[in-house]
């Protein structure tokens, strides 16, 4: 995501970050402690994000924030989710659930949900909408 940043920066663009513990419990850190584990652990080695990370959300289930609420009805899978269950912890699980870590959403600058970006998909995918929005 810092690369986009540096991409795109200059532009009407930013990333934002979520962070959220529902997938395999990857994220228990608190608030506070957010960029420390960053900077230090994960991915670590000195990162420092380039954009804005808010507090952590759930983005899927019973509490789910109503921007990903949003975002899941205005950009939907058509494949059903599958994957170890075991590890997704919200209730009720549905079809258009954020599958894990690291999905993305593009938004045009008009507040348009765009595009939703699975986990695998390829990076130059992502910088080629970006670049063709802007």
């Amino acid at each position: 995501m810092n690369a986009l940043m540096e991409m795109f920066g200059n532009h009407n663009f930013t990333v934002l970050g979520f962070p959220c513990n529902q997938f395999g419990l990857q994220s228990p850190e608190v608030n506070h402690e957010m960029l420390s584990i960053l900077t230090y652990v994960r991915p670590g080695g000195g990162f420092v994000p380039k954009f804005p990370i808010f507090g952590k959300v759930e983005v899927n289930g019973l509490n789910e924030e109503p921007l990903f609420t949003f975002l899941k009805e205005n950009l939907p899978f058509v494949n059903p989710l599958i994957g170890e269950t075991k590890k997704l912890f919200w209730s009720p699980i549905k079809v258009n659930d954020i599958r894990w870590n690291f999905e993305r959403f593009l938004i045009t600058a008009d507040g348009i949900p765009f595009r939703r970006y699975e986990l695998h998909c390829p990076f130059e995918n992502v910088e080629k909408d970006i670049a063709d929005l802007l």
